[in-house]
Formats: structure tokens, C-alpha cells, sequence
């Protein structure tokens, strides 16, 4: 069982997975995994550039997680980044400050490529299941993009398109550099025509409709599921393959888009680090359910960073 380290670096978060992977089955047993909000897409849809203050952010979770694979002793190391740092004029700044830390070139992957990462990671333990009909479409809702993923053993049709929790906000609840609290229905329905736009695009490529499981993947979703459990704090067991109906995305989605910072930073199980952003993110996965007419959606804690661990074992050996 080859022990590797896989670091997803996105537009809102960073995140480690150590694991030793067992390549017949596919099972992935964690010996580290962890997240660090660090909004590195900070500004990048208005300026164009990663911000300073953002990349050191960046480097610091950088430093921590090199330490822990030192620790742990994996084998290989990839470090896949995603949507922010694609769309950066400066990210040469970024791949010589992580190559730095950890040794390794960041892979500025493409919206194909990480749509694929998170089909594999997202329905490895699904397959199979009597209960979950396919084909599937993994939606993975992130900070700067939303990859949309049909398949039903392999991956059919994919298609990355700009809308996130973090561009979004950015785009259309920030007002002179804040985040309208709670916003108005013209920011709303403004956010709104841009995530069908986005839609529009999606389906230009991918059978949306088609699919007959939907899974919801990244922190927008997870969080939505811990909101529905009313969980005491954030539980990824009780989160993991749990299943949130239309109507009670809808309900948590208007109160999150009605909520002020406060009160969404009193939910128990909500990161500091989403509370600005998760009224979007939900709004993403409610315009989703809506389009293709889902019933409900199976949340997965595993995405885009098992996927990579699990290439980066085959590689291995």
C-alpha cells in the first residue's frame, strides 16, 4: 500500500490528504486530512492578480502541511491547483513559493482535469450501490469554479465553468469592499441570472439531465448538509453520504441569502472561514437541483483530493 500525500489548493482553501491507498480496491486509508480557509483567489476576478497577503497565507499552510509529510513519511507529493491560481497574472509568484516549501511545481490543472480528479474521488465507494441509480453528475462547488462531472463508471462529459462561493460573493454581494449584510433581492436575483448563465454553458457540453444521482461535493455542500443534521459542530462521518432533499436546500439557502454575519457565525458547525461566502455556494447547489430536477443531493466528504492520492498511488507503483 504505496503512502502518499495529495494538496488540493483552491480558490477559498487549501487542503492535505496523507493516506495509504490500496490499489486493488481503490480504499484509501487517511492518516492525515485537514483544511486551512486561506482565500487565495482573494480579488482575483476584479484585479486579475493574486494578492500579497493572500499568497503568504498560502505559504504558511504550505510550510504546516510540509511538515506533516515529512512527518508521516509519504512517498510522492502532488500538489494540484485549481481555479485562482489558473486565472492569476502573477502565479509564477505562486509556483516558485510553493516549490520553495515543498519541493514540487504546483500542477495548474485545468477545469477537464479537475472535473475527472473529482469523479474519481467522489464515486469510488458509491459504485454498485442499489440505492443510487446512474449515471451520476459530481458537482464539486468551489470557491472560484464548478465543475460538473456525468459518468456512470468513467467519466461521459465534463465542463468547468466561473461561478464559486468566493467569485460569486466578490461579484455581486461586496459593496465598498464589504459584504452586504444580509443582501438586497437586486444583489440576489443579479447572482442568480449569473449561476443559470453559467448553467446555460454547463449544459452547452454535459447531459445535466440526465443524471439520476446527484452528487454535491466541496465545503458549500458539506456545510448545507451540517446545517440540515443541526450537527453540534462540523462531523465529517455524519456528513459523508448523508442525503439533503430540494426543499430543505431551498429553506437553508434563503436563510442563509436573508442571514446576517452573525447569525450565520453562531451555526456550531460553520467554518469562519465560509460564513461570508456560503450564502452563494448554496445558491449554486439550490440553481442546480432546480435545473435538473433533483430530489435530493448525496453530499461526499471524498472529492477532488482522493482522486489525486489515488493517482499519484498508481504512479507510485
Amino acid at each position: 500500500m504505496p503512502r502518499v500525500a495529495a494538496i488540493d489548493c483552491g480558490t477559498n482553501s487549501i487542503r492535505l490528504l496523507v493516506a495509504d491507498v490500496d490499489l486493488a480496491t481503490g480504499e484509501l486509508v487517511d492518516l492525515d486530512r485537514r483544511m486551512t480557509i486561506v482565500r487565495l483567489g482573494q480579488g482575483v476576478d476584479r484585479t486579475g492578480r493574486l494578492a500579497p497577503e493572500a499568497l503568504e497565507r498560502t505559504f504558511a499552510a504550505c510550510r504546516e502541511y510540509a511538515a506533516i509529510i515529512k512527518e508521516l513519511g509519504a512517498e510522492r507529493l502532488r500538489f494540484v491547483a485549481t481555479s485562482a491560481s489558473r486565472d492569476a497574472e502573477n502565479r509564477d509568484d505562486f509556483v516558485r513559493g510553493v516549490l520553495e516549501i515543498l519541493g514540487v511545481e504546483p500542477e495548474v490543472i485545468t477545469g477537464d482535469q479537475e472535473a475527472e480528479f473529482s469523479f474519481t474521488g467522489a464515486t469510488g465507494e458509491l459504485k454498485g450501490r442499489d440505492d443510487l441509480a446512474t449515471p451520476y453528475l459530481v458537482v464539486d462547488i468551489g470557491g472560484g469554479s464548478t465543475e460538473f462531472v456525468v459518468g456512470n463508471a468513467h467519466v461521459r462529459a465534463a465542463r468547468s465553468v466561473d461561478v464559486g462561493c468566493v467569485r460569486m460573493t466578490e461579484r455581486h454581494l461586496v459593496v465598498d469592499g464589504k459584504v452586504t449584510d444580509p443582501p438586497v433581492d437586486a444583489q440576489i436575483e443579479a447572482m442568480r441570472a449569473d449561476i443559470e448563465a453559467a448553467l446555460d454553458l454547463a449544459e452547452e457540453t454535459v447531459p445535466l439531465r440526465e443524471a439520476r444521482t446527484l452528487v454535491g461535493l466541496a465545503g458549500s455542500v458539506t456545510t448545507v448538509s451540517a446545517i440540515a443534521q443541526e450537527l453540534p459542530e462540523y462531523d465529517s462521518e455524519a456528513i459523508h453520504h448523508s442525503r439533503v432533499s430540494h426543499e430543505k436546500v431551498r429553506e437553508i439557502t434563503e436563510w442563509l441569502l436573508h442571514s446576517t454575519h452573525a447569525e450565520r457565525a453562531a451555526v456550531p458547525s460553520m467554518h469562519p472561514g465560509r460564513v461570508d461566502v456560503i450564502a452563494a455556494g448554496a445558491l449554486v447547489l439550490l440553481a442546480i437541483m432546480e435545473r435538473i430536477g433533483a430530489e435530493e443531493v448525496v453530499v461526499s466528504e471524498h472529492d477532488i483530493l482522493d482522486g489525486i492520492a489515488l493517482k499519484t498511488a498508481a504512479d507510485v507503483r
